[in-house]
């Protein structure tokens, strides 16, 4: 079943990838057509546009679903997948079907697009790992060499059924445990006669012995993989950069190195944080200064040096909350802290107070999620304390950010809650996706709606 199913599964991701797409055109022109807000599109342009779907979706070939890949994995190489579409349907959308559409339609499109295009393939990505963990679909392994990351593998193969990989044990000179069906000369008379698909390679093999294995797999259709050792176990994934005919490993190359998605994630930040300055700020920050007037002397807006990508400094703006003082940035705001004024109460309270910083944001020193920056003696005294703190500071510091929204907002109070919030940073900055983002800014709206007590 495993042979059947691995040569015509592909074909399978094609033709589901196709209807899906087709069927996910239907129901938006069924839904908007009679809106008059999309232009009528019969059956010959929807299929033109399933077409170009299915060419885009096969040249990147993310419709082909990895046994190790993730759902955040699988999403994201959808959405590159859905945005090259959109490019190439405002470009061909005219010529093609003979019919005008603006931008609003085109990002009507893409939303509906991507909505059910990403339920189509999680739903495939759920059905893949369920067929997977009853057996079915696997591929046969086994591990040369049993040492370091090995065992960790084979215990991963047992735990993860979904990855549908049948584990047939290990070929080692030195172990002789019930797994190992041999040494590793016996590995070149056994493997024909396993139907091996991989091979798991020890990651302290001799050299010359890597090289008889590999041209031995090449010859039997078998593909090889190496076990890094337990100093490339890091807690994200690695890539490659080639020099010649070299390659070396990016130890630590995190996704916002990738320009594409730089520029997703800045172009993001400075439609929102525009769109918030042109359609809020223009009207809030007359109405609040005007307010802060009133009740106290001193400037309308508060503004404090703080720490942000590469450690640079920067002036990080909010609504003046308190009265002048001289240790606004050595001590932090404590509940029911004498100097915060009966606006600057409402202000913190509702969050109001951090609106001036998407003005950061259009000036480039903040991002609308990211790890949120410390005043520069706290920075000085968290990076004393613990090790990879400024590991933070890779990227631009934000609005809101992952610790916030998993209760680490406010105050800090104890070493440990600095620490959670810096691992989350960590984490962060290590899986940043566009949608992580927008989960981040979701569950942001979220808390400051029904989760008020460190707001003070």
């Amino acid at each position: 079943m495993k042979r059947r199913f691995d040569t015509f599964f592909p074909w399978l991701f094609a033709a589901g990838d196709f209807t899906a797409s087709l069927l996910s055109l239907l129901i938006f022109s069924l839904l908007f057509e009679p809106t008059g807000l999309f232009p009528e599109l019969g059956l010959p342009d929807l299929l033109v546009l399933s077409a170009l779907w299915l060419m885009l979706s096969t040249l990147r070939k993310d419709h082909m679903i990895g046994r190790t890949d993730e759902y955040d994995f699988t999403l994201k190489r959808l959405s590159i997948t859905l945005l090259a579409f959109l490019a190439a349907a405002a470009v061909l959308w005219t010529p093609l079907l003979g019919k005008s559409l603006d931008w609003g339609q085109l990002v009507g499109l893409g939303l509906f697009m991507g909505f059910s295009m990403g339920i189509y393939r999680v739903v495939v990505h759920l059905l893949l790992r369920k067929y997977r963990t009853k057996g079915k679909n696997y591929q046969n392994a086994i591990i040369v060499g049993k040492g370091g990351t090995s065992p960790k593998l084979a215990d991963v193969f047992r735990l993860r059924k979904d990855f549908g990989i049948n584990f047939l044990g290990y070929f080692d000179d030195r172990s002789d445990c019930s797994e190992t069906r041999g040494g590793i000369g016996d590995f070149f008379e056994e493997a024909p006669k396993l139907s091996l698909d991989i091979v798991y390679l020890h990651d302290q093999l001799e050299p010359t012995l890597v090289k008889r294995i590999i041209d031995f797999a090449d010859e039997n259709y078998i593909k090889v993989k190496l076990i890094p050792g337990s100093s490339l176990q890091l807690e994200k994934k690695l890539s490659f950069s080639k020099y010649g005919e070299l390659y070396v490993i990016n130890v630590n190359e995190i996704p916002l190195d990738n320009a594409l998605n730089s520029f997703v994630k800045r172009a993001f930040d400075v439609i929102f944080a525009g769109l918030v300055t042109v359609f809020i700020l223009s009207w809030l920050i007359p109405l609040v200064g005007l307010l802060i007037k009133i009740e106290s002397r001193g400037p309308v807006f508060f503004v404090q040096k703080r720490n942000g990508v590469n450690n640079r400094v920067f002036d990080c703006l909010k609504f003046r909350s308190m009265t002048p003082n001289d240790y606004s940035d050595t001590l932090q705001a404590s509940k029911n802290d004498p100097r915060v004024t009966r606006i600057g109460a409402f202000l913190r309270n509702t969050s109001l107070d951090e609106m001036p910083q998407f003005l950061n944001v259009l000036a480039g020193d903040m991002s609308i999620v990211g790890p949120r920056p410390h005043t520069v003696p706290m920075n000085q005294t968290f990076r004393n304390q613990m090790d990879r703190y400024n590991s933070r500071h890779k990227i631009r510091p934000g609005i809101t950010g992952l610790a916030q929204v998993k209760g680490y907002r406010g105050e800090i109070e104890s070493s440990f809650q600095i620490r959670s919030r810096v691992r989350l940073d960590y984490f962060y900055i290590n899986n940043w996706s566009f949608l992580l983002d927008l989960d981040i800014m979701v569950k942001t709206v979220y808390e400051l709606l029904y989760n008020r007590e460190k707001a003070y």
